[in-house]
């Protein structure tokens, strides 16, 4: 009995390679899906992206050249890695005394007082020893001079409103023509 012709070709060598072929795609297809799952693993943090990637990859051919043109550029781990490597060369320049200004970015020293590129104040100097000093500070650490925060601004001073009775009293007294009330200072032209 002869096998049932693929195609329609009945030639048993020929239907032989085109089975080998259609396996051979078959195979292919199946890695090209565990490859995006696994590229998938190593460049997304989330399980849902992955499993969107994954599931794309199910249409032949197409789902995973489409996941190859918009999956991320780096994986997970040359990412991790470059953070840390940035967090390592700040803990560094940080020990070497490198500080920006956080106003303009400018390169400045731990004890200058203003920035020389924006003129803004970084820190007050001690009233005492003038060395400069960090705004949250309450003692100088140089000196031991106490650092009150700034001075409070003044308090305006109100007039004393005259009650009612004072009022008419001395609304009175004027009009009467009987002059100051004692008490009362006239007011006159000062020098």
């Amino acid at each position: 009995m002869l096998p049932v012709a693929l195609f329609g070709i009945s030639n048993s060598g020929v239907n032989l390679a085109l089975d080998l072929l259609i396996l051979f795609l078959v195979v292919v297809w199946l890695a090209l899906v565990y490859w995006t799952y696994a590229d998938a693993r190593r460049r997304i943090s989330d399980p849902m992206l992955i499993g969107c990637a994954t599931a794309a990859s199910l249409f032949p051919f197409v789902g995973t050249l489409v996941y190859m043109i918009v999956r991320p550029p780096e994986y997970l781990d040359d990412v991790r890695e470059r953070e840390l490597e940035i967090q390592a060369a700040e803990a560094r320049l940080a020990e070497l005394g490198y500080h920006l200004c956080p106003h303009c970015d400018f390169e400045v020293e731990k004890d200058f007082l203003r920035c020389p590129n924006c003129m803004r104040k970084l820190k007050d100097p001690c009233p005492v020893c003038t060395k400069p000093l960090d705004p949250n500070w309450k003692i100088c650490p140089f000196c031991e001079a106490e650092v009150g925060g700034p001075p409070p601004a003044p308090r305006r001073t109100r007039r004393r409103r005259e009650s009612g009775s004072e009022r008419t009293v001395a609304g009175l007294a004027e009009s009467s023509g009987s002059g100051p009330t004692p008490g009362r200072a006239e007011r006159g032209p000062t020098s």
